[in-house]
């Protein structure tokens, strides 16, 4: 029994948790990232990055839409 209770425990903590833990990281850096973009958008004057992602984005988007017709 106390075998199996240790590789449980390990199990547990290792596995369950650890990815847990991973997985909130991840969340934190998406919406953190979610955030500056919104307040970014919301800006009068817009960073330079914004623009030329905003552009790629159009120019995808269009690319898309020429595809699926």
């Amino acid at each position: 029994m106390g075998v199996f209770y240790n590789i449980m425990l390990g199990y547990f903590f290792g596995f369950a948790l650890g990815v847990g833990c991973a997985l909130a990281v991840f969340y934190a850096i998406y919406s953190g990232g979610y955030r500056k973009a919104v307040e970014h958008s919301l800006q009068p004057q817009k960073p330079k990055r914004y623009l030329q992602e905003m552009e790629a984005a159009i120019k995808r988007a269009a690319k898309e839409k020429a595809k699926n017709s």
